[in-house]
């Protein structure tokens, strides 16, 4: 069966191709709201965010709305901890569904950029789709971020869950760090870095 992600809306992108069955994908689709259905699309998207968050591996999803900065496109977009449960969604019954009923709603095709592996921590919506940061730079962000936060977060934890063993000592800095990253930390700075990352040299 043909690769969910690479049909219809993004055919031929090579940022689409070779995925890692194993690594977490975040995916981004940006769509033009026809003038007027805005409370509609809303509403839809409420219960395909619904849908997709039952799915094996869903790790949640964000709405971007319309500014300078989307193009006027409503952007959404959600994550999954792995590319097989990424694509059983994309292949559901239930999402085929969602995706002709929001026809009606929107104007052109939907615009889609995923991004794997390393690449899930440095995921700006903003930035072109073919756009890559040098993994030697993603490498070299993550270790300072990840011993910045591991050690922070030891050093804070420790009057609380010092007692505890070191095997779960070490799963709840963990949970709270990869959280941290994800939602928090890695967001800011790769914006904060974004003119860095994304040099070619």
């Amino acid at each position: 069966m043909s690769d969910p992600f690479a049909s219809g809306e993004t055919a031929g992108d090579p940022a689409l191709n070779d995925p890692v069955p194993t690594d977490p994908v975040t995916v981004s689709v940006a769509r033009k709201v026809l003038p007027g259905q805005e409370s509609a699309y809303e509403a839809w998207l409420k219960r395909v965010t619904a849908t997709a968050s039952h799915f094996p591996g869903h790790l949640g999803a964000n709405v971007l709305r319309p500014s300078a900065a989307t193009g006027g496109e409503y952007v959404l977009i959600y994550r999954f901890d792995t590319y097989a449960h990424a694509r059983d969604w994309e292949l559901s019954a239930e999402r085929d569904a969602l995706v002709a009923e929001v026809a009606p709603l929107v104007e052109g095709e939907a615009v889609r950029k995923r991004v794997t592996g390393l690449e899930f921590w440095f995921d700006l919506p903003s930035v072109p789709v073919t756009a890559k940061p040098p993994p030697h730079k993603m490498a070299l962000v993550l270790v300072v971020v990840v011993f910045t936060l591991v050690y922070g977060l030891n050093r804070l934890l420790e009057p609380l869950i010092g007692g505890l063993p070191d095997w779960l000592r070490l799963l709840v800095v963990i949970i709270i760090q990869v959280l941290l990253m994800t939602y928090l930390v890695m967001p800011r700075v790769t914006r904060l870095l974004k003119g860095w990352l994304y040099r070619a040299a």
